[in-house]
C-alpha cells in the first residue's frame, strides 16, 4: 500500500530485550513508505548493536534526557508528513498505520488520531494498579499531521511520565481536532520497569499536566 511518507520514532532507553519486537512490527506495516527513526536514550544494554542490525533504520543517539527529549530529536530528524510513536517495549500491529491514515483521509478536519490498546504482561509481573479491564488508548499511539507539531510544538522533556496526555492537552488548547479510533492496534507489554509501571509517579505527572491545562486556560484571552 503506497501513500505519504509515515516517520515512526522510537525513542529507547536499556530496552535491548523488547527492541527487536518494536522494530519488526514497524516494519511489518502493510502501509508504505515508513521511515523508522529509532533514538538510543543513552543505553548501556545492547541497544545500540539491536538498531544496527536493520540498515533501513536511522539510529540517532543521545545522552539520557528521558523520552521526551528523545521523541523529540527523533521529530526533528524526520521527514515525513505524518509522524507517530512506538515505545519499545511495545508491538504496533500491522494495520496500524494504513488505519489512522484512512481515518485523517475520511476526517480532513482533525489534526491527529488515536488507537485502542491491548494489555499483556510478561510472566510473573503483577497488574499495575492503574490498568483498566477493557484496555483503552494511549497518547503515545497518535498518528498527526506534521503540522500539529509545527503549531504546539514537541513533548516537555520536564515529562518522564504522562508526556504525551501534556502534549494533546496543548493541542486540545490549540483548538487542534483529534480523533479516537477504538479499533485495537497497539499491544502494550507490561513488564514491571516500564516507565509508567509505577502509580505514584503517574499519579504527579498528570496532576502537572493537569495544572498545566488550568494555568493555560486561564491566561487564554
Amino acid at each position: 500500500m503506497s501513500g505519504p511518507l509515515v516517520s515512526v520514532v522510537i525513542p529507547v532507553h536499556n530496552d535491548a530485550r523488547f527492541l527487536t519486537e518494536a522494530i519488526e512490527a514497524v516494519l511489518a506495516q502493510t502501509h508504505e513508505p515508513i521511515e523508522l527513526v529509532v533514538v538510543d536514550d543513552g543505553s548501556t544494554d545492547e541497544t545500540p548493536e539491536v538498531i544496527d542490525r536493520y540498515p533501513a533504520v536511522r539510529h540517532l543517539s543521545q545522552a539520557n534526557a528521558g523520552p521526551s527529549a528523545a521523541r523529540n530529536l527523533g521529530i526533528d530528524a524526520a521527514t515525513g508528513a505524518f509522524l507517530t510513536f512506538c515505545d519499545s517495549d511495545d508491538r504496533f500491529r500491522p494495520t496500524k498505520v494504513a488505519a489512522q491514515l484512512a481515518f485523517l483521509d475520511e476526517h480532513p478536519e482533525l489534526g491527529c488520531v488515536l488507537v485502542g490498546h491491548d494489555t499483556f504482561y510478561e510472566a510473573g509481573v503483577e497488574r499495575a494498579a492503574w490498568e483498566r479491564d477493557e484496555g483503552g488508548t494511549q497518547p503515545q499511539s497518535v498518528l498527526a499531521r506534521r503540522e500539529v507539531f509545527e503549531a504546539v510544538g514537541g513533548f516537555d522533556p520536564e515529562f518522564r511520565f504522562a508526556e504525551g496526555m501534556e502534549w494533546l492537552g496543548r493541542v486540545r488548547a490549540a483548538g487542534i481536532g483529534i480523533g479516537v479510533l477504538k479499533e485495537v492496534h497497539v499491544d502494550r507489554r507490561i513488564h514491571g520497569t516500564n516507565l509508567s509501571y509505577s502509580r505514584d509517579d503517574m499519579k504527579s505527572h498528570l496532576l502537572l499536566a493537569m495544572r498545566r491545562r488550568i494555568d493555560a486556560s486561564r491566561q487564554a484571552p
